[in-house]
């Protein structure tokens, strides 16, 4: 043995992995769910490959990164073996991806470099994708990851204290793993590198000049010690056996250079083994660790890039605006937002589904902010609750930074072509596209129509072949005979365990069972059930089926409602996951039999079918505002016979996606806005006493949106008609009138205290208001009792005019929510509907009529008594009265009938006449509407 001392790549190693260990528990310490992981693939079981896949995997394990071992067959194909790799690409939780070469004897070195490249470059912990080779080449980038074991070479190097810069330094060997990524690290390294292959002559000579060795050819110990320079330094990458009869193998491992005779004449050398070997395996560890950390900092500091908003001083049309925005691609905002690609479903460009499994994937996550936006007692014009949802959306993620969403209904086409016009919000401060949000969006109404309608067609076939045939007959056709055999279908056991007939064989039902089982015997004036269309059709209200020769005379009187006031789209907005669903969808009641018992849409035997109807529904929408923000889109109940709020599901995406992780900073944490349809009255209180209910999440404030045209109309001013120009009252100062109507403001105020709720108030600013105006609406509104008031101008101004509004929100949901119930769900049913009609509405009282009180007896006597209430009434008063303005004291609110939606899970009074299927005006909106044939765009929409 000579004087070169001994380079212990073991002991370097060691130091290496102990480091990332340390390191990984320093990040656990703060952030609990911080867990690299390595995932290996392997095809087939080549005993070389899985002693090398064994070695990663117990470093791995020592250190604290978890490992996944994917073993495809050795005959996998290369696209094969490909998929595999493009699927961990796509898992958030993979760190670092590695496939063990070779493949299988049939992949050749093209095939390979085909999966090596597949593995994208911010997992490839190897290094050898063409990306990270590349950029190690360049003098003017660096590599994502450098190789490992030119990585641990030159850490070997670095340890001996040598001098690299100004060195001469020859490669033996220009493979694209060691050899060529060598030399360049060497040459960053400012050395003067000659990089030698099998073609180069005098490689002796050329070696004799090196400071620095590197050998990496294969070659068991061809460089002798005659060929060094002395003192020179000395790694070697070789691994090579040669016999050894003093072995049980018969060989031993040795390296490209003669260790004994390089000994004498160099000044540091690695052996072999236990040289540059236990480095390649301590820099994998650390190339995953650089990964895990690349990716979870990546994912923490994932920001909106906001649209630029091109103002005008004179506000065009919604849809001009609308159409001036390019709006980003939808797969680019779900990036932005933290999704990932196998969580969404796109349709088109700027729109998608996100799939429900996001949910899992981040259920450990603190929700985000939870704000439901909701009103005064509006005009017939609306207040701007939409547009203030979208302006304030805006105003969090593009001015202010903060992770924010709006959640919003999606709108029925019947106003759209009506004369409300859509629900896109308006200026600067939309949705966009907002010719798709305001048409066919996904197609999600169409599939409530479509499941309600199967479930209308369902009921009057089943009370058709019950008037036609007998029971026996009834029965055949029910559970037919199919090759010889019998059997229930699975809803029909449901049914039969609903009887309490605990039998199995269609056989063995008794005569009295069978007439049970097969005559759900409807009594056709409790039936619940219309069909529905999404369009404004008044002659479609009172209508009778049944009239052709073929029903053998079985009519009856009936209607159509518009589809968003159907009790599947009530379902989908309240449903908590697919199967939460498919019980509600199941559990709808469309009648009683003339036994008193509910007819469900189970019984019938079509619960099944409508969740296929609805499978894809379920799935929230995602679009965007004018600049650039997410938005979701889901469901669109109606806010008078329905609860009028968008999905559970978008709110509890979106909360989500908008909360923090274990050890994140409150400064972090983002905010949902989801809105309420019409005044707090209604659609607040329904999001408080139901929506909250069922989906158990916590709001932490509210935001009443106000104008100085609807409090002056509260306060005594003229009638707000539709068409009709704005009396002077609206469109000139007038502090008497506008003070007094602010006392429908306060009680709105009042109300949401009730609940524990924080209460922001946005004076959605009109062209008209004077300074006078609304300095005193936001001073009568803090002497209300709001938390924060506050001026908003984001229709003309996008989120820039709702700055200060979202200022107040940050501030105002600092802290613990302090929410709470109206009412207890076992108190009686007329005394929930009394308890809102007195606590919210500031009636004496109630009074039921004959009709409500039998219902209500019979909903409780069938087991319903525990839902909560949703009240049907008209948005424009307090009270049951749209002509009753302001905040109306000494009047009783009349319940006429009283209907249940067992599968939405409510009871809803209905109080005066409520129309639930629209009609169309003398000059409806759809005049405007049509096509610019050059482009294709909607024009004239709003």
């Amino acid at each position: 043995m000579g004087n070169a001392a001994v380079i212990d790549g073991t002991a370097l190693a060691k130091s290496v992995r102990d480091d990332v260990a340390a390191r990984i528990k320093a990040l656990q310490a703060n952030h609990p769910r911080f867990q690299p992981q390595l995932v290996i693939v392997q095809a087939g079981t080549r005993p070389d490959s899985s002693v090398y896949v064994r070695m990663k995997v117990k470093a791995a394990e020592e250190v604290g990164i978890k490992v996944q071992h994917i073993q495809v067959p050795e005959e996998s194909t290369v696209d094969e073996v490909v998929d595999v790799v493009q699927k961990l690409n796509n898992d958030s939780a993979v760190s670092g991806v590695l496939v063990q070469l070779p493949l299988g004897p049939h992949v050749g070195p093209e095939g390979e470099r085909t999966v090596t490249e597949a593995v994208s470059p911010e997992k490839d912990v190897d290094g050898f994708h063409a990306y990270n080779i590349g950029h190690l080449s360049s003098k003017a980038s660096q590599p994502l990851f450098v190789p490992c074991t030119p990585a641990g070479v030159i850490k070997l190097l670095e340890s001996t204290g040598v001098q690299i810069a100004g060195s001469n330094a020859v490669v033996l060997g220009r493979s694209d793993i060691v050899g060529s990524p060598v030399a360049a690290l060497l040459r960053s390294k400012d050395a003067t590198v000659t990089q030698c292959h099998s073609r180069t002559k005098n490689i002796e000579e050329i070696v004799k000049g090196a400071d620095i060795l590197v050998s990496a050819i294969g070659k068991a110990q061809l460089v002798q010690g005659s060929w060094l320079k002395p003192g020179a330094v000395v790694i070697d990458v070789g691994t090579n056996y040669i016999p050894d009869s003093s072995k049980k193998t018969g060989q031993r491992l040795v390296g490209d250079v003669d260790f004994d005779s390089a000994s004498t004449v160099a000044s540091h050398i690695t052996p072999v083994p236990g040289g540059v070997g236990p480095m390649t395996v301590a820099l994998l560890m650390q190339n995953t660790l650089s990964a895990a950390e690349r990716i979870w900092e990546q994912a923490r500091s994932l920001r909106i890039k906001p649209l630029k908003l091109d103002i005008q001083a004179k506000v065009p049309s919604d849809i001009e605006i609308a159409m001036a925005q390019t709006p980003k691609p939808v797969a680019q905002l779900a990036h932005e937002i933290g999704l990932l690609p196998d969580e969404l479903e796109s349709y088109g460009k700027y729109k998608a589904k996100v799939e429900l499994s996001v949910l899992d994937r981040l259920a450990h996550r603190k929700d985000g902010k939870y704000i439901v936006i909701s009103g005064i007692t509006p005009t017939p014009l609306g207040e701007g609750k939409s547009t203030t949802t979208i302006g304030l959306a805006q105003a969090l993620g593009a001015h202010l930074g903060r992770p924010a969403f709006a959640c919003v209904r999606q709108p029925s086409q019947g106003p759209t072509f009506g004369i409300k016009g859509g629900a896109a919000g308006g200026g600067y401060s939309q949705v966009i596209p907002m010719d798709e949000f305001n048409l066919h969006l996904t197609g999600d109404i169409h599939a409530v129509t479509a499941a309600n309608n199967l479930l209308a067609a369902a009921l009057d076939a089943r009370m058709f072949h019950e008037g036609t045939q007998s029971d026996k007959a009834l029965y055949s056709r029910l559970v037919p005979t199919k090759k010889g055999k019998r059997e229930f279908a699975p809803l029909m056991l449901k049914r039969l365990q609903k009887l309490g007939i605990d039998k199995t064989n269609p056989n063995d039902l008794t005569p009295e069972e069978i007439t049970r089982f097969a005559r759900l015997d409807v009594d056709q004036s409790t039936i619940m059930w219309n069909r529905v269309l999404d369009v404004n059709d008044r002659f479609l209200r009172k209508i009778t089926v049944g009239q052709a020769p073929t029903e053998q005379g079985h009519e009856r009187v009936t209607g159509f409602d518009i589809s968003v006031a159907s009790e599947c789209m009530a379902v989908l907005a309240l449903t908590t996951d697919l199967a939460d669903m498919r019980e509600r969808l199941g559990a709808m009641v469309v009648a009683t039999s003339k036994q008193g018992d509910p007819i469900t849409a189970d019984d019938i035997g079509v619960g099944g079918a409508l969740a296929v109807l609805m499978k894809d529904a379920i799935k929230p929408n995602l679009m965007q505002t004018l600049e650039g923000t997410p938005v979701f889109v889901h469901a669109g109940p109606f806010a008078n016979i329905a609860h009028g709020n968008s999905s559970i599901l978008a709110d509890r995406v979106a909360l989500k996606l908008a909360g923090t992780e274990d050890g994140d900073s409150p400064d972090r944490v983002g905010y949902v806005l989801t809105e309420g349809g019409f005044g707090a009255d209604m659609g607040m209180e329904k999001f408080c006493n139901i929506k909250c209910r069922v989906s158990g999440l916590t709001p932490d404030a509210t935001v009443i949106v106000a104008t100085t045209r609807a409090l002056k109309m509260h306060g005594g001013g003229p009638e707000v008609t539709p068409g009709k120009p704005l009396h002077d009252t609206y469109t000139k100062e007038d502090l008497v009138t506008l003070e007094e109507g602010c006392k429908n403001l306060v009680r709105h105020i009042q109300n949401a205290r009730k609940f524990g709720l924080k209460v922001i108030v946005a004076v959605n600013q009109f062209a008209s208001d004077t300074p006078a105006e609304l300095e005193l609406v936001r001073n009568q509104a803090l002497a209300g009792g709001a938390d924060a008031a506050v001026v908003s101008n984001h229709w003309a101004e996008g989120g820039a005019g709702a700055r200060a509004l979202a200022e107040a929100v940050v501030t105002t949901c600092e802290g613990p929510s302090g929410f709470k119930f109206l009412y207890d769900l076992n108190v009686p049913l007329a005394e929930k509907i009394a308890i809102i009609s007195r606590e919210i509405y500031g009636a004496d009282g109630i009074e039921l009529s004959e009709t409500a009180k039998k219902q209500l007896e019979t909903y409780e006597r069938q087991g319903f008594g525990h839902l909560p209430i949703c009240m049907a009434k008209t948005q424009y008063s307090f009270s049951h009265d749209p002509k009753l303005k302001n905040v109306p004291s000494g009047f009783t609110i009349p319940i006429r009938e009283a209907r249940l939606s067992a599968g939405a899970g409510f009871v809803y009074p209905i109080l005066g006449d409520m129309q639930t299927m629209p009609g169309l005006g003398t000059r409806p909106g759809f005049w405007e509407v049509g096509l610019d044939i050059e482009t294709g765009r909607v024009v004239g929409l709003f």
